[in-house]
């Protein structure tokens, strides 16, 4: 079996920051949370990583990002292109918004041909995360014709801020740890202890049980999801271009939700306990800086992740 391969969705780098040359380093010896993904993926087994980006933004990220790190893993670069579309099909006009992370994870056709994890560039997940998503892989097999999935869950509480509210994927699971659904909740906040939702602007809050698994969009696939999202994208066109032409998505999480519905995968969620760290409001950004010097000090990370041998 192709050893796993880490895939990283950073297509949208450029324009939350503004251009790839404002993104702020979290520590003093430049990193950014990215560095510590790709240290952590390194550590787990991973060999090669597959960074999906825009093609504009090739030369900034070579140079911010990607030259760094070639030095220490096998790196590639697929794009994500909005004219990247099935035979038949055109960009709406004015259309400016990417197709969502189904669509990215799709521009890894003809680079990706084995099991592979995927990840944000701009999530920290824990050493434990890339660790468990590793073995998992490289044992995987599928069995009886059922696609062998995974996703990395964590704590809710492990996961929000203090500064405003965040959006989750809250975990439905069986006695098994085997996936049932998934709840997009799209404004959660911590209040009086714990944390709860609204679908009102605050009208009206549900509370979400402390211990609640939620997602960050990190999961490990075999090639079949390749497939299966080249051929689910026409249907999905034909669906929402009239509906909402400029902005609806191709969401990964959307396929995967099919594929469980038509009985042809199954996703283990493999919990972790580490922290989520990212920043979600700027005000985030001293609590992440702390986080990782925290883990520095503890001995979990080196000063410099790079250091040449």
């Amino acid at each position: 079996m192709k050893k796993p391969v880490l895939v990283v969705m950073a297509a949208g780098m450029g324009s939350r920051y503004g251009g790839l040359k404002q993104i702020d380093p979290i520590d003093s010896a430049g990193h950014i949370i990215i560095d510590f993904s790709i240290y952590d993926a390194v550590k787990a087994g991973f060999e090669k990583v597959v960074f999906i980006i825009k093609k504009e933004n090739e030369a900034d990220f070579k140079e911010a990002i990607g030259d760094r790190l070639s030095k220490q893993v096998e790196v590639s670069y697929v794009f994500q292109d909005l004219h990247n579309l099935p035979e038949g099909y055109e960009v709406p006009e004015g259309r400016v918004k990417p197709w969502g992370t189904g669509h990215a994870v799709l521009s890894c056709i003809g680079e990706v041909d084995g099991p592979f994890a995927v990840i944000n560039a701009d999530d920290y997940y824990g050493s434990h995360a890339f660790k468990m998503a590793y073995d998992f892989l490289a044992a995987g097999q599928e069995e009886s014709g059922v696609y062998q999935y995974m996703m990395v869950g964590y704590k809710l509480e492990n996961t929000l801020t203090d500064n405003g509210h965040v959006a989750r994927g809250v975990c439905v699971t069986d006695e098994n740890d085997y996936l049932v659904e998934i709840n997009e909740r799209t404004h959660i906040e911590k209040r009086e202890g714990g944390a709860a939702y609204t679908e009102d602007d605050g009208a009206t809050w549900v509370e979400i049980p402390e211990g609640s698994t939620v997602s960050m969009n990190m999961w490990g696939f075999s090639e079949s999801i390749l497939k299966e999202l080249k051929d689910r994208f026409a249907k999905f066109l034909d669906e929402n271009l009239e509906k909402n032409p400029l902005k609806c998505e191709y969401f990964l999480p959307f396929v995967v939700d099919e594929l469980l519905g038509e009985k042809k995968a199954v996703v283990k969620v493999l919990k972790s306990m580490d922290k989520w760290y990212g920043v979600t409001y700027k005000e985030d950004k001293p609590v992440v800086v702390a986080a990782i010097q925290s883990l520095k000090d503890q001995g979990l990370y080196p000063e410099k992740l790079w250091e040449e041998a």
